[in-house]
């Protein structure tokens, strides 16, 4: 594809971001221009500093490559619309670590190399956490690490209820668990309902352990799912807030000790460590029984298209760096809660830290939100489905007929 044709797609998403997002910012001095002894680095943690363990691993690996590397920091949605300005720009990074959604998007734009073009493997890495950067059978990058999403459980809560955790092996035995704890006066399971992708993301696990598919949002399995959601706040299992609930607001909610149950993710095990009650973890289970697929989060490293070619041997080398397994294992640990992509840097990883079995256990069995080679199509499938969720749970509508109305949306935005 020619450097210009790469630009039109580019200028095309962008102007569609402007109406998904906030819109694409003017301030491309990140970029600039590049010389032969210093390679840019994007990435989506800005909480992470120059003095940070992670600034410094990146530029321990630029200084192995022979290099310096000019790290900038954005938060999610900002470098995503930064990255669709600076390849209409050309004045994309050597590196952007991308959040996975995020990496359908930018490789649809043609800004992408594909890791066989780039002349990297990709052999070892768990197919369900790379399938997040797969479109049409091209690999658009490396996954340096997952979360996803689990039941925490309150044990006192639990323990006062009569209620033993090993017992949740299904919806009717969780259900039958939070009639027991709200009829001993605790509060049963709160999660995150709100109307954005978070809301999306929470209900997937339900959504997909009914066995329901994105293809198909009006499906009975679908209906199933947030007919249980809707049941539960109904039944007061489930508090009003769950329908405004961020994961944050859900998190904080747990805190109190008052709930029995609530649906988070990895990110929360530290916090969970120093809660003022025994906490633990469960994966969530499918309708049936056996493991509900959750949904991945965590970011790829990918390589943007550079008009000078010669520049990718250099980020090879950076990309190879981050991406041994004593380094996915390093990334894993400097954030406290991310899961390898490789079954052997999981298992090393819990040489280390033992708690993080269940953790491990959950992202094996997760799966890419753009999976099914949905790509660029998922946003489009997502916003639909939240807005069902909120209507259902608000009750303006019945689970059915907001699923019908989620799939006649969404049917007209895929075409």
């Amino acid at each position: 594809m020619s450097s210009a044709s790469r630009s039109v797609r580019a200028i095309a998403v962008c102007g569609a971001a402007v109406l998904a997002m906030a819109g694409c910012s003017s301030d491309t001095g990140a970029g600039g221009a590049q010389s032969s002894d210093t390679y840019t680095w994007w990435d989506p943690y800005p909480q992470h500093k120059k003095s940070s363990e992670w600034a410094e691993r990146v530029a321990k690996c630029g200084d192995k490559a022979g290099v310096t590397i000019k790290r900038t920091a954005y938060d999610t949605t900002a470098l995503t619309n930064q990255a669709l300005l600076a390849a209409q720009e050309g004045t994309s990074p050597d590196l952007m670590l991308l959040d996975n959604p995020a990496v359908s998007t930018l490789a649809d734009t043609g800004m992408l190399t594909t890791m066989k073009e780039f002349g990297l493997g990709t052999s070892g890495i768990d197919k369900n956490l790379l399938a997040a950067g797969v479109v049409d059978g091209k690999k658009y990058g490396i996954p340096v690490g997952a979360n996803t999403l689990a039941l925490y459980y309150n044990k006192d809560v639990l323990d006062a209820a009569g209620v033993d955790p090993a017992s949740v092996k299904d919806w009717d035995s969780l259900t039958a668990a939070l009639k027991k704890v709200t009829g001993a006066g605790k509060k049963g399971i709160t999660f995150a309902g709100i109307g954005t992708e978070e809301g999306s993301f929470q209900f997937l696990p339900w959504f997909w352990g009914a066995g329901a598919d994105l293809h198909d949002l009006d499906s009975p399995e679908a209906a199933d799912a947030l007919r249980l959601w809707t049941d539960w706040r109904k039944r007061g299992y489930a508090p009003e807030s769950v329908i405004n609930n961020s994961q944050n607001t859900t998190w904080e909610e747990f805190l109190t000790g008052k709930f029995a149950f609530a649906v988070n993710g990895t990110w929360q095990v530290d916090s969970a460590a120093k809660a003022k009650f025994d906490t633990g973890v469960l994966q969530i289970p499918g309708k049936e029984g056996g493991v509900a697929p959750t949904p991945t989060g965590g970011e790829f490293i990918t390589a943007p298209v550079q008009k000078d070619t010669g520049r990718y041997d250099v980020t090879k080398k950076i990309v190879k760096c981050m991406t041994t397994p004593e380094g996915m294992v390093e990334t894993a640990k400097t954030f406290a809660y991310y899961i390898p992509p490789t079954k052997a840097t999981q298992d090393q990883l819990l040489k280390e830290k033992p708690r993080l079995k269940p953790w491990v256990k959950a992202v094996r069995t997760a799966k890419g939100r753009t999976s099914d080679n949905l790509g660029t199509d998922y946003p489009k499938i997502s916003e639909p489905l939240w807005t069902a969720v909120q209507k259902a749970l608000s009750k303006s509508k019945s689970p059915e007929d907001a699923l019908k109305e989620a799939q006649s949306t969404a049917k007209d935005k895929v075409g």
